[in-house]
């Protein structure tokens, strides 16, 4: 098992990424959004505005009564995508949260849907989520990145992601949402490398 890097007593901050907004909700865009939206089911919390920051939050814990359970703040940041940054740097001062601890959930264009890939650190490939994130913090947080693949034809990619997910992709979401929840956990209990070695495909 890895050997958590900063205090254990430290919090991590799971972000999902996403637009707020009913419209917005089954958006390829929004799979960072599904995922917390699982992992807050299994806690048994319900999201809530935190504070003065622009998100809602569910605070619980992750893992198993011992050394390996940690204190966890889910978080959904109510900017827009592109603005994602500002809240997730002031739920991250609030909470006192290293960055290493930070881990952004968010859709991934270059790798085929429902694949996970987890990381730490890197470029944002585009990502506007991720671009405003990096610009308030620096890049040296987690990522899990959700495959949704390249849109077909000559789609424009801003078409793409803002488009629900199709009837045959929502066959397996849930199962897919699902194992991106089960890596989140596996990442903020036993560490990057064990989680990068069950879940990487």
């Amino acid at each position: 098992m890895d050997v958590v890097t900063t205090p254990a007593n430290a919090p991590w901050l799971v972000v999902g990424l996403g637009n707020p907004g009913p419209e917005y909700a089954m958006n390829r865009h929004n799979v960072g959004f599904m995922v917390v939206d699982l992992l807050a089911e299994r806690m048994g919390g319900k999201f809530k505005r935190a504070g003065k920051a622009q998100g809602q939050v569910v605070e619980g814990r992750i893992g198993p009564v011992g050394p390996a359970n940690r204190r966890v703040i889910l978080a959904k940041p109510m900017s827009f995508m592109n603005l994602s940054g500002g809240p997730v740097n002031a739920l991250r001062d609030f909470y006192k949260v290293p960055v290493a601890n930070i881990v952004a959930i968010h859709d991934e264009l270059d790798i085929d849907y429902g694949t996970l890939r987890l990381k730490l650190g890197g470029g944002d490939n585009g990502h506007n989520g991720l671009k405003s994130m990096t610009k308030a913090m620096g890049a040296d947080y987690h990522r899990v990145r959700f495959g949704i693949g390249r849109p077909p034809g000559r789609m424009q990619v801003a078409d793409f992601v803002l488009k629900d997910f199709s009837s045959a992709e929502r066959k397996e979401l849930d199962y897919f949402v699902d194992r991106a929840a089960d890596s989140v956990e596996c990442l903020v209990t036993e560490g990057l490398e064990r989680a990068q070695s069950a879940y990487n495909s």
